[in-house]
């Protein structure tokens, strides 16, 4: 039975007739009735909710049901919906003129705002996605190294292309095989080949695993790639010293470390993951929060690396490439997080240790056996199997596959809309503060998460 088919007995939706009526529509003319797999019926019972509009650090569906919003564009929305200086900036860049496609000051702006924030910015070059930061970030792995294989950990996505498309989401351990020699398994139908052959498969925190594989593919690794957090199972930070590690073996094998921050960058610390964990790659990427709700990416890395890309070389063409209509908004965005020396950061900070205090405390009176992990406002909680109960951590994909029940957390994801909270249904993916919650919010959130949790149905 399917998380929605288990769902769809157990869990009272609030009156959502608009919702119900749009999403009749919707199935005659979109894919599933929506855009991504992620918002669609295979996650929500029995249709989903649609949104109407966003203020602050809350969101509006179509019936005028009004929740906190914790997922925030997973994770893009680092100042909430329709800040008013962001709109401000949109509105005034489009007074302007909306697209060029030539060399314009704001792009310039920007980049040396990211230069002084992230430690390994010594270039620039901007995209629109981070699904597409990501590719033009391999093609450049490849092209300055002259190899073609990359190394990649279970659980961590990196978008949608076929050489990432490898390995990304929970499986059974007899489907990714034994972990001293994992098996990369396409994530889709559609994954050619040659994408796994060439993408190399180790499981997260475990250093002997990825010096095992970059030793039995002696001088063929491309790049280290990686994400600071794991951010596709919950939220599974590093082991002490872990991306140190990787650093240390990058330089050893010469192969490159690419840090990929979409998810982590603008939200951990100023320079994002890199920062907080003091390594320093040689590629990262950046996507989400850059736009603050706009789609602005970017590619930063070492001169010497990133200046492959100089005449096409490796090439990475864009029509919307650095879009002043979006890099305004993007650049006014990151004026808000380091105003007031950067308050932004450790605000976030407290009000995130807060919200997990609560959210413990109510798992621990419920008496239901889950494990909450975070690291800073990116928390998630971890629903547990059945004789997984005395697990105190999850540290890698195949814990998560082997110990967290996703269904239970689909439940309590359906539980908390009744009780005025949004937040993403699928336990992989994880839940967020930004600027616009404040303690009020973190309250709103306990206390629904108290009463979802006393729900028969979990």
């Amino acid at each position: 039975m399917s998380p929605s088919e288990d769902n769809r007995a157990s869990i009272t939706r609030r009156r959502s007739d608009a919702s119900r009526a749009l999403f009749a529509r919707a199935e005659r003319v979109l894919v599933e009735g929506v855009s991504s797999p992620s918002r669609g019926p295979a996650h929500f019972s029995p249709y989903p909710l649609f949104m109407g509009h966003g203020e602050g650090a809350e969101i509006v569906d179509a019936d005028g049901n009004r929740y906190v919003d914790i997922m925030m564009a997973f994770g893009a929305l680092i100042h909430g919906h329709s800040h008013p200086r962001l709109v401000t900036a949109l509105q005034q860049a489009a007074e302007h003129g909306a697209l060029f496609a030539t060399a314009s000051e704001v792009e310039v702006q920007l980049a040396e705002r990211l230069q002084q924030m992230i430690p390994s910015a010594e270039r620039v070059r901007f995209a629109n996605t981070g699904t597409e930061a990501a590719m033009g970030a391999l093609r450049l792995a490849r092209g300055y190294t002259g190899r073609d294989k990359i190394l990649k950990f279970e659980g961590h996505y990196h978008g949608w292309s076929d050489a990432f498309s490898v390995s990304s989401n929970a499986l059974p351990g007899g489907v990714a095989g034994h972990r001293n020699a994992p098996v990369p398994v396409p994530d889709s139908s559609g994954i050619p080949p040659g994408a796994l052959r060439d993408t190399v498969v180790v499981p997260w925190n475990d250093p002997d695993a990825v010096e095992h594989a970059l030793r039995s593919h002696l001088g063929q690794i491309a790049a280290i790639v990686s994400e600071p957090v794991m951010a596709n199972m919950g939220v599974i930070a590093p082991e002490p010293g872990f991306l140190k590690t990787l650093r240390a073996l990058a330089d050893e094998h010469g192969t490159l470390l690419y840090l990929d921050e979409t998810v982590t960058g603008f939200r951990l610390a100023p320079g994002g993951g890199q920062e907080r964990y003091g390594v320093t790659p040689d590629i990262s990427t950046f996507g989400k929060a850059l736009g603050a709700g706009v789609p602005v990416a970017a590619i930063v890395g070492r001169a010497e690396i990133m200046d492959a890309l100089r005449g096409g070389r490796v090439l990475h063409y864009g029509t919307h490439n650095a879009n002043p209509l979006l890099l305004a908004v993007a650049l006014a965005s990151i004026d808000l997080l380091l105003a007031d020396d950067a308050a932004a950061f450790p605000r976030l900070e407290a009000l995130a240790a807060t919200l997990v205090t609560g959210l413990r405390e109510r798992i621990a009176d419920a008496g239901v056996p889950a494990v909450l992990q975070h690291v800073g406002p990116m928390l998630q909680v971890l629903f547990l199997r059945p004789g997984s109960e005395g697990i105190e951590h999850v540290r890698d994909a195949r814990d998560f596959s082997a110990h967290v029940d996703p269904a239970r957390f689909n439940r309590f994801a359906h539980a908390l809309f009744e009780h005025g909270v949004y937040l993403s249904p699928l336990p992989g993916l994880h839940s967020v503060l930004s600027t616009a919650h404040d303690e009020t919010h973190v309250d709103r959130i306990v206390r629904a998460a108290e009463q979802a949790l006393a729900d028969s149905a979990l």
